[in-house]
């Protein structure tokens, strides 16, 4: 035999006597294996844990996702995407009569997931669920073989962890991102892992898939804070089934994207990448059994959790000293937290700074004695109150606080013009995922976000849907409730408040 070696994946070529007639096998790569996993992975290997876990995550997904479509930077994709047509057309979350081509609804609906920093925040750093529900759920509609809701539930399971697998190819993936925004990256690849096995591709097609895929990962850091940023949800979502559709269609990428250092190893500076085996048996060990994910109580960055909590603990003991909180009072603020340069925002103008502000969120905590949707409002950020309570706040990054998810920690001092010192600290806020939401916390979210755009029925209807989802005969049953609007009294709301 003789060995070929073609994009990084060795091929050995067998020759016959007699015939002359040639055989090929494939010594499997990295990329390889995750396309065979994709294929292979079935329902069988879901496990409670997985399963209980999963649907947490989609229902919190459809929650934010819900309220997101209140605001000014959804209505802004929305009207972009509204400019394309096509025959086949999915629905837009919140949107009774609204529907728009299968990837424009990913889009809008990806947007929507993240245009408040709402959604669900795993470890390594991603936001897992946005980038895959919305493009399974457009791609769903379009089916002429509906799919069920445990077609869904495996899909879109598939698509987290080939996030997770993907984030373990480097210990840099670990802390909180300098370069890039994670979810431009692993998400646009777990949509196209979801989407292509939704559409039950083969094993060199889902490969495929994701090496189309990865020619539209990326989004710099430099987009957080900013509009653009919810715009990376919604793009992993369009581009990761786009991806699916094309390698449906018999387009073909590199068959070792996943194995190389100039493929999906450009996003890394320490890329180790290993193979994702799947045996036949229903004992494959999926990385959501041990990895919970965190659930959000206020909408904002993941590291503001930590600095709420602790200014509300330090403002409860100001007050059990002082008897009250008075504004005046106070001489200093200082606040301890990791270094993250796109989280050290002093005087934020926009509300997408003040999710990124860990000065904003610790002194709307002091001052309200809670975070809230509202607390991002423009009037709200421009009280005179809270600007000059910000100008009192100091920032240190002790050297003991790594800027890692599962590591940081947050301190909030209070210092008075009497000299007094009131300082607590967070080691683990309430939804981290070493300290998850109880479920009763989560369908109140849910609920509260949801019933803000769709009508009791459409509220009770999804909780029910996503609760039951492993025997639901059409997953499209989903969408249905998606689109049960409140009457246009309850819709009347200003997007120019968020």
């Amino acid at each position: 035999f003789l060995n070929i070696s073609l994009y990084g994946i060795k091929y050995k070529h067998f020759f016959w006597g007699g015939g002359g007639g040639v055989k090929e096998s494939l010594d499997a790569g990295i990329t390889a294996s995750f396309g065979a996993a994709i294929h292979g992975l079935s329902p069988p290997q879901l496990t409670d844990g997985v399963i209980n876990r999963s649907k947490r995550m989609m229902l919190d997904a459809l929650g934010v996702g819900l309220m997101g479509t209140r605001t000014a930077v959804f209505n802004k994709a929305l009207a972009y995407s509204q400019m394309f047509r096509s025959d086949e057309r999915s629905s837009v979350w919140g949107k009774s009569e609204l529907t728009l081509p299968p990837y424009y609804a990913a889009f809008v609906n990806g947007v929507a997931v993240h245009s408040m920093d709402f959604d669900d925040t795993w470890h390594p750093a991603t936001h897992p669920s946005g980038a895959v529900l919305p493009a399974l759920l457009a791609l769903a509609e379009t089916l002429p073989r509906r799919p069920s809701g445990l077609d869904l539930l495996l899909a879109f399971n598939v698509g987290i962890e080939v996030q997770g697998r993907l984030m373990r190819f480097s210990s840099e993936a670990y802390n909180i991102p300098e370069r890039f925004h994670p979810p431009s990256v692993v998400g646009v690849m777990g949509s196209a892992a979801a989407s292509a096995k939704l559409l039950g591709l083969s094993p060199a097609q889902c490969a495929h898939a994701l090496a189309i895929a990865a020619s539209s990962a990326g989004a710099p850091l430099a987009n957080a804070a900013t509009q653009t940023k919810p715009l990376h949800i919604g793009n992993a979502a369009r581009k990761g089934l786009e991806a699916a559709q094309l390698a449906w269609l018999g387009l073909e990428g590199n068959p070792a994207i996943l194995d190389n250092n100039c493929g999906f190893g450009v996003y890394y500076k320490d890329y180790s990448p290993s193979a994702m085996a799947v045996s036949a048996s229903a004992d494959f060990k999926w990385i959501l059994e041990d990895q919970d994910v965190a659930f959000k109580r206020i909408p904002a960055h993941l590291g503001m959790h930590w600095v709420v909590d602790a200014a509300l603990e330090a403002r409860a003991k100001l007050e059990n000293t002082a008897g009250n909180f008075d504004l005046s009072q106070i001489r200093q603020v200082t606040l301890r937290v990791p270094p993250s340069k796109y989280v050290d925002c002093p005087f934020p103008t926009t509300e997408h700074q003040a999710r990124h502000s860990f000065q904003f969120n610790g002194s709307s905590a002091l001052l309200d004695n809670e975070v809230t949707v509202s607390s991002f409002s423009r009037a709200q950020m421009n009280r005179p109150a809270l600007k000059e309570l910000l100008s009192k706040v100091e920032v240190e990054t002790p050297e003991d606080n790594p800027p890692s998810f599962d590591k940081m920690y947050c301190e909030v001092e209070i210092e008075t013009e009497r000299g007094q010192s009131h300082v607590a600290r967070c080691n683990t806020f309430y939804g981290h995922w070493r300290k998850p939401l109880s479920q009763e916390d989560l369908l109140d979210k849910f609920s509260v976000n949801a019933s803000s755009v769709l009508c009791t029925e459409g509220v009770e209807g999804v909780i029910d849907v996503v609760g039951n989802i492993e025997r639901v005969r059409e997953c499209s049953v989903l969408s249905s409730y998606l689109r049960m609007t409140s009457g246009p009294e309850e819709q009347r709301y200003s997007t120019r408040s968020l």
